[in-house]
């Protein structure tokens, strides 16, 4: 059975925006492993939105993960993607990622930064506290990627400092000052970044190839992190062996790893397994509403030899 990548980035109105997407897909493409499609998804401004390429990947397979093309929690990832996820695999956002650190060090590189500088790391920025917490991991993981200058984080939106107040502060205080974009490709928050005028301003992180290898990892653990969690499942509804979640088929498909489990006479518990799994994706509530269902279960078996003993 196919399986499918749904590579869903945010979307802009400006088309050399577009084109960076574009040619980060082309990547994913052909660094995919085999039997891998990549499909195009966008969560706002204009499609193909990740709602119908979903519902047009379900037609064809169940072996289906989303991958945010978003560089840190927020808004979208924890709410308009998991709806949209319907109970399929969701992985996380791209960053914070080592790989991602060592492309934004070697943009502020690029612009001729100085030790002396100040960085600021410009941000979209979020009203989910999440988002703050990755771009503050991420300016630690730039310390690490070998920028010896001071790092503060700043955002064109939603969170403070924002991007012109952090570049004045640096400014005022003698530096000069670097704006490193973390904004995957020319779009609203670039030309917002540009605008905080700061001494030098790196590119957008564009369609690297080495994003390639974060969306594959993303990729692969959301796609085992399922089936561990059907896995999980199946052992949670009783232990006798008997009961199917259809981790492999309704979860991830054909090709999974994970070990095949004997299917069960018990057609009505095997619905609900298979029903859950699919529904919660084979998350921690998933395990919590099979034990209650099999406990209601045995209750009822035993209210039932109860009447027949009493008559």
């Amino acid at each position: 059975m196919t399986a499918v990548l749904i590579a869903c980035a945010h979307g802009t109105r400006f088309e050399e925006g577009r084109v960076v997407v574009r040619e980060l897909l082309d990547v994913l493409r052909a660094t995919a492993p085999d039997g891998v499609e990549v499909h195009e998804a966008y969560v706002d401004v204009h499609g193909p939105y990740v709602t119908d390429v979903v519902a047009a990947a379900r037609e064809r397979t169940s072996d289906i993960v989303i991958v945010p093309l978003l560089l840190s929690t927020g808004y979208h990832t924890e709410v308009d993607l998991v709806e949209a996820a319907d109970g399929l695999p969701l992985a996380p956002a791209l960053g914070p990622h080592p790989v991602l650190a060592a492309i934004l060090a070697d943009r502020v590189r690029a612009t001729g930064a100085a030790p002396d500088d100040t960085v600021v790391l410009a941000a979209a920025g979020s009203t989910r506290p999440g988002a703050v917490v990755d771009v503050e991991r991420m300016a630690e993981m730039m310390r690490d990627a070998g920028i010896a200058a001071p790092i503060v984080t700043a955002y064109a939106a939603a969170s403070e400092p924002k991007i012109p107040d952090a570049v004045h502060a640096a400014r005022a205080a003698g530096h000069r000052t670097v704006a490193a974009s973390y904004v995957l490709a020319p779009g609203h928050f670039s030309r917002v970044i540009e605008k905080a005028e700061a001494d030098l301003t790196s590119e957008p992180i564009g369609a690297d190839p080495r994003l390639a290898e974060i969306v594959w990892e993303r990729w692969r653990e959301a796609r085992s992190g399922a089936a561990a969690a059907a896995v999980a499942a199946v052992g949670a509804s009783g232990g006798a062996g008997a009961v199917s979640v259809a981790g492999r088929s309704e979860v991830l498909g054909a090709g999974a790893a994970g070990p095949s489990v004997t299917p069960s006479r018990r057609g009505p518990l095997r619905r609900i397994a298979r029903v859950t799994a699919r529904v919660l994706g084979g998350a921690l509530l998933a395990t919590l509403v099979g034990v209650v269902l099999l406990a209601a279960a045995g209750l009822s078996s035993d209210r039932g030899v109860r009447r027949r003993r009493r008559a």
